[in-house]
């Protein structure tokens, strides 16, 4: 899903600038990252959401030049020679040589005066640029704080289920202090004491799991973070991780999405943007008309009775014109761009049709997968308070010495499973739903 494919794109991101990465300064970075303290440092520093803000700038920047183009244009000249040669000298005879002095200075201005409202179209449709550029920089910060949500979760997951399995290695180790002393005084057989010995291998085994699926779930964090590797990264985990057991309807979540979607939005932009392209190619074929104006004067071969100041004074001269120009023929040139432009409004609209579409889809895959994930918390939850309850029984049988090995690894097999099926439904469900109220636009918060 589209949704996801960000952290593949900040994965490879990060490893291109990794040497680039690790001189970024930490002096001011959290000692523990609440989500929102990840979202925040992301929507700040992530390379791909500069890059696109730069892409806003440069917008702003074409918006300013559409403005500005219709103002006068204003220009000067000037210019200087010398020409050195030789001349017949008529007087004396022979060749004379002569250095002759010129120059020339003038200003020039021009202003649109009509040119079938191109200019104004132009500004509109660059208004509308800046507007999709912020739109994809709103997208592509929904789609990184969506993955940080999904990575900040599994590191909560890992963390818990850390929790959950040493107090099964703690019951354990104590399970084996009781039968070795049982076997010190002869009550139980080697053998049995041999299983508790495996239980407490095999617990230790599971947790070595756990913590390097958290050290895996952390560095995944970093990466989509993009902060250095050698960064002493750690969650803040929060008092409470409340299932939200009522969820909106998909109606409402669907026509929310299309309310507030940015990417709705961008397309409903690029169809008010093709728009104004068709008219701009329409303006084309109209007339153009502008106003000159300018001022110049010059000075040549200057002598003692035509000095440089005298010349200059009798060359100024001054200019006001009207230009028209009216296209006649320019090899269907303008009836082009015109189709043309039509066919990119009728693409738009499909791009906008297919975009509510893939998300209506989205959104019902997403309250599937919510309703499910209620589903199996509720059943998880259920099954844990049933089974917890039986391997507690077992455990005080095994304090009295009323039960055997093979009961003892039944119902502790049955628990872990319970346990660790419990935790991942809870995570499923609570990322589920932030998926959903992703999709309604809602902030990711705990």
């Amino acid at each position: 899903m589209k949704k996801f494919r960000i952290i593949a794109i900040s994965v490879f991101t990060f490893c291109v600038i990794h040497a680039e990465a690790q001189i970024i300064s930490t002096e001011n970075l959290p000692a523990n990252w609440s989500l929102q303290d990840c979202i925040a440092y992301a929507k700040k520093n992530n390379i791909q959401l500069n890059t696109l803000r730069l892409n806003t700038s440069s917008a702003d920047q074409d918006l300013l030049q559409a403005k500005a183009a219709k103002l006068p244009s204003v220009s000067g000249t000037l210019s200087q020679s010398l020409v050195n040669g030789k001349q017949v000298n008529v007087v004396v005879g022979g060749l004379q040589s002569q250095a002759n002095f010129s120059g020339n200075y003038g200003i020039n201005s021009s202003l649109t005066l009509f040119n079938g409202g191109y200019l104004n179209h132009d500004i509109q449709a660059k208004q509308l640029a800046v507007q999709s550029a912020g739109l994809s920089v709103e997208e592509a910060q929904n789609d990184i704080s969506l993955s940080i949500t999904e990575s900040f979760l599994n590191i909560l997951l890992a963390k818990e289920n850390i929790k959950a399995l040493e107090e099964v290695l703690t019951t354990s180790q104590a399970q084996l202090k009781q039968g070795q002393q049982r076997f010190d005084a002869g009550s139980i057989s080697r053998k049995d004491l041999l299983q508790l010995e495996a239980q407490v291998a095999g617990d230790e085994y599971n947790l070595v799991n756990a913590n390097n699926s958290y050290r895996k779930n952390t560095v995944t964090l970093k990466l989509v973070l993009q902060l250095p590797s050698a960064f002493d990264f750690q969650v803040a985990v929060p008092d409470t991780l409340i299932v939200q057991q009522l969820a909106p309807s998909l109606p409402e979540a669907q026509n929310a999405a299309m309310a507030e979607r940015p990417e709705v939005k961008n397309d409903s932009v690029a169809i008010a943007i093709a728009n104004m392209t068709l008219l701009k190619a329409k303006a084309g074929a109209l007339p153009f008309v502008s106003l000159g104006a300018g001022l110049a004067s010059g000075y040549a071969n200057l002598s003692a009775d035509n000095t440089y100041f005298t010349q200059v004074s009798n060359n100024f001269y001054q200019s006001l014109g009207l230009s028209v120009n009216v296209p006649i023929f320019n090899k269907r040139v303008n009836k082009t761009n015109i189709e043309k432009s039509k066919i990119a409004i009728e693409q738009a609209k499909l791009a906008l049709a297919g975009t509510r579409v893939n998300l209506n889809s989205e959104v019902e895959q997403s309250y599937i997968n919510l309703q499910n994930g209620l589903a199996q918390y509720r059943s998880a939850e259920a099954q844990l308070k049933v089974v917890k309850e039986s391997y507690d029984i077992t455990n005080e049988q095994l304090r009295l010495g009323a039960l055997n090995m093979v009961d003892l690894q039944q119902q502790k097999s049955l628990y872990i499973q319970a346990l660790q099926s419990y935790i991942q439904a809870k995570y499923s469900a609570v990322l589920y739903n932030k998926i959903y109220e992703f999709y309604m636009g809602l902030p990711m918060i705990f």
